[in-house]
């Protein structure tokens, strides 16, 4: 069973993790060959004030 775990800053809607679930989960099967019902895609949500880039914390989202 693949599990892919994306991390990825807090905001993003409902339907646009769907949809990268869906096109991750397609080349997963594609790529892979794994069987779609054991793909397992897992989100993990980091607060804006969790992450640094080049030093800097994330700005908050716009």
């Amino acid at each position: 069973m693949p599990n892919i775990t994306i991390e990825l800053l807090a905001g993003r809607t409902r339907e646009q993790r769907a949809e990268f679930a869906k096109i991750v989960t397609d080349a997963v099967v594609e790529v892979l060959g794994a069987p779609r019902h054991l793909v397992r895609v897992q989100f993990t949500e980091l607060a804006h004030d969790q992450l640094a880039l080049g030093g800097e914390l994330a700005a908050p989202p716009a």
